[in-house]
């Protein structure tokens, strides 16, 4: 009987901001390991996710969407996108079925070029368009470069995520056990958490809050009862923004922390205390010594 070969890889998640790459990456891993939203450029950090599968072993890494940067925490995160495409084995480059081709498309086009890693076309949300609308778009795109596979799929619902999923498997070759059988991520827990109150925050704040905000995890002390005390910051830039946060008696902020919880609650497997306060640090976003505070800039 011939053995099985354990296959093994690393795959990048690249694509505009709000193409769906984070809900890709979750249903992939069956896990939430990245935060969801409707509002564009929410991935900051590449975050990397693993499948362990009878086959071998995939590491998904999603990375911030690429778009032309307009502050320096846009330049950190289309530099981490960019990185990603030398350091893999696959590329998976999700689209929006829907979206019109532009030139945040080009740019993601151009830096594909002189790249040898082969790179699968996912054209994501079909479930948005009519069948129709399809095949204008493969071909929009395939016209422009060769692709090792074109895959539509619907991530919010899973339609051909299966099929993606096998073929991702056809790409990668034999190799190594990369990280341990019961490793999903490899986010710290704090860092997990700052991200589940954020991913709350953004779906209930205004267009002019959301990529104002971070939020850090500032401690963690496990109490009687299996109870678990998180305290935790979120950030803004303007004390407007954070008016908007803790909203009529508190009760925006109520409502965050309330849903973060639930979730963090999940995470942990225990109770949880969730201590939630509000900071203006201004202009954050520029400045080189808070991105390196919130994480975002490393030395």
């Amino acid at each position: 009987m011939t053995k099985e070969v354990f296959r093994s890889g690393f795959v990048s998640i690249i694509g505009r901001p709000n193409v769906g790459k984070s809900t890709l990456l979750n249903k992939l891993v069956g896990h939430k390991v990245a935060i969801m939203s409707d509002k564009p450029q929410t991935t900051r950090n590449k975050i990397l996710a693993v499948l362990n599968s009878p086959l071998g072993q995939a590491v998904f890494i999603d990375t911030p969407g690429i778009h032309k940067p307009k502050h320096k925490l846009g330049q950190y995160m289309r530099d981490v996108a960019l990185r990603s495409l030398a350091e893999v084995d696959l590329i998976l480059y999700v689209v929006d079925a829907g979206a019109e081709f532009g030139a945040g498309e080009e740019y993601i086009l151009a830096s594909l070029e002189g790249i040898d890693t082969p790179v699968f076309l996912v054209i994501n949300k079909i479930d948005k368009i009519h069948k129709d609308q399809l095949i204008p778009v493969i071909i929009g795109y395939t016209s422009r470069r060769e692709f090792a596979q074109v895959i539509p799929i619907s991530a919010l619902n899973g339609e051909n995520t299966g099929k993606m999923l096998s073929l991702v498997w056809e790409y990668l070759t034999e190799g190594p056990m990369y990280f341990p059988l019961d490793m999903v991520t490899d986010q710290p827990e704090r860092l997990i958490m700052a991200e589940l109150i954020r991913e709350k925050a953004l779906a209930r704040t205004k267009e002019e809050v959301p990529h104002a905000l971070a939020v850090v995890v500032e401690e963690v002390e496990q109490r009687p009862q299996n109870t678990v005390y998180v305290s935790a910051v979120i950030y803004v830039e303007r004390d407007s923004q954070k008016a908007i946060i803790v909203g009529k008696e508190g009760n925006m902020l109520k409502t965050i922390g309330s849903l973060a919880r639930q979730d963090i609650e999940a995470l942990l497997g225990s109770k949880v205390y969730l201590d939630l306060w509000v900071r203006v640090k201004k202009d954050w976003r520029k400045n080189d010594r808070d991105l390196r505070f919130f994480g975002y800039v490393h030395e």
